[in-house]
C-alpha cells in the first residue's frame, strides 16, 4: 500500500506528478485556503502533508496520528510548532536555495521603487497630475554608490549583497548571528554591529527568520538610530518589525521611505495606516512569486514529502528537527 499524502493547496502538475509516482494523494484544488475543519479531517489517515505556511500546531498534529512529515513550500517555517513536532517525531521540511535569487531581485526592486518614488509618481501620472517637468518636489535619491546595510546575511542576504556591490557599486555592511568571512571575501561586505549598521546605512534590509529573538527586532529605538534619509526594506517576516513604530518613523520624517513585502498581519488590513503613506511601497508577500521559482519550490516540497513518507532522508529538513533523522 502506498503512503498517503495530502496537498493543502493547488500546486503545479509537475509537482503533483512527483508525489503521484510513489504515493496516493488528495489535493485541495481551490484558490481559497482550505477550512481548518476540512484540513483536520483530511489528515486523519495522512502520512505526509504539503502546505504553504499553514499552521502546524498541537491541535493539527493531534488529528494526524500517522503523520511523518510536513513539507512547507516556503523557506520560512515559523508556522511550525517545533517542540510539538519534535515530541511527535514529525519531520518538517522547507524549500531554501531555489528562491534566493528571486527574492534578492525583489529586494533590489523595492529599494529602487522607494528611492525613485516609482509607485507614488506612477499614481500621479495616471491621475493626470503631471503638468510640468521634473521639479525638485519629484526628485528621488540615488541607489548607486550608497551604503547598504543587511540584517541577516544568509543565502538571500549574500545574493542581495552581490547585486548591490557589483550592480550598483554600493558599500555593503552586514550584521548576523555569526560572522561570514566567505561572504566578506565574495562581495566585499563589512561585518558591523547592529547599532553601527543602523547609524551608517542609507538602505537597510531585514532578512532574518522570525523567532522569539527576532520578534520586533526593529522598533522605536532602531528607527530613531537610522539616518533621516534612510530607506527601510522588509522582505523577511512582518513580525520582525514593530509596524506602529515604523508608521511613526515614516510619518514624522524620522526615515525617508520604506519598501514592504510583508506585514504583521497578512493579508494586510485595509485600514493599516502604512497604506495611506506615499513614501511606502507595498507588495503582497510575493518575494519568491515568479512562475519558475514557485514551480521549483513546489517540486522541492514534493520531493521532500515523498522521501519523508518512505523513510528516506529529505533534502531540506529544518535545522531544529534534523535530530529526528
Amino acid at each position: 500500500m502506498k503512503p498517503k499524502v495530502f496537498i493543502a493547496r493547488p500546486i503545479p502538475q509537475e509537482a503533483i506528478d512527483i508525489v503521484a509516482e510513489r504515493c496516493d494523494y488528495r489535493i485541495w484544488d481551490k484558490k481559497e485556503p482550505i477550512p481548518r475543519d476540512l484540513l483536520l479531517a483530511q489528515l486523519a489517515d495522512a502520512d505526509g502533508l504539503v502546505t504553504f505556511g499553514g499552521r502546524v500546531d498541537r491541535e493539527m498534529l493531534a488529528h494526524a496520528p500517522r503523520l511523518k512529515v510536513v513539507s512547507n513550500i516556503s523557506v520560512g517555517y515559523n508556522n511550525f510548532d517545533l517542540p510539538e513536532m519534535k515530541r511527535r517525531k514529525v519531520l518538517g521540511t522547507h524549500t531554501p536555495h531555489v528562491l534566493d535569487d528571486t527574492v534578492a531581485d525583489m529586494v533590489i526592486a523595492l529599494m529602487l521603487a522607494a528611492a525613485r518614488r516609482i509607485t507614488e509618481l506612477d499614481a500621479m501620472v495616471k491621475a493626470g497630475q503631471w503638468q510640468k517637468g521634473a521639479d525638485f518636489d519629484l526628485y528621488g535619491v540615488d541607489v548607486h554608490h550608497a551604503t547598504l546595510g543587511i540584517i541577516g546575511m544568509g543565502r538571500i542576504g549574500e545574493a542581495v549583497a552581490k547585486r548591490a556591490r557589483f550592480g550598483f557599486s554600493m558599500d555593503v555592511l552586514y550584521t548576523n548571528r555569526r560572522r561570514r568571512p566567505d561572504a566578506e571575501q565574495a562581495v566585499g561586505a563589512t561585518f558591523v554591529s547592529l547599532p553601527e549598521l543602523l547609524r551608517r546605512a542609507d538602505f537597510i534590509v531585514v532578512l532574518v527568520p522570525l523567532t522569539e529573538e527576532t520578534y520586533h527586532l526593529i522598533g522605536e529605538a532602531q528607527f530613531a538610530a537610522m539616518k533621516d534619509s534612510a530607506i527601510f526594506v522588509n522582505v523577511s517576516r512582518g513580525k520582525t518589525v514593530d509596524e506602529e513604530a515604523l508608521y511613526r518613523a515614516l510619518s514624522s520624517g524620522a526615515i525617508r521611505a520604506a519598501g514592504l513585502d510583508v506585514f504583521e498581519r497578512e493579508p494586510v488590513a485595509p485600514d493599516n495606516p502604512l497604506l495611506r503613506l506615499k513614501n511606502v511601497v507595498t507588495v503582497p508577500h510575493i518575494g519568491s512569486a515568479t512562475a519558475k521559482t514557485r514551480l521549483e519550490m513546489a517540486k522541492a516540497a514534493a520531493r521532500s514529502v515523498v522521501a519523508g513518507v518512505h523513510g528516506e532522508r529529505p533534502l531540506y529538513v529544518v535545522p531544529e528537527l534534523q535530530e529526528l533523522l
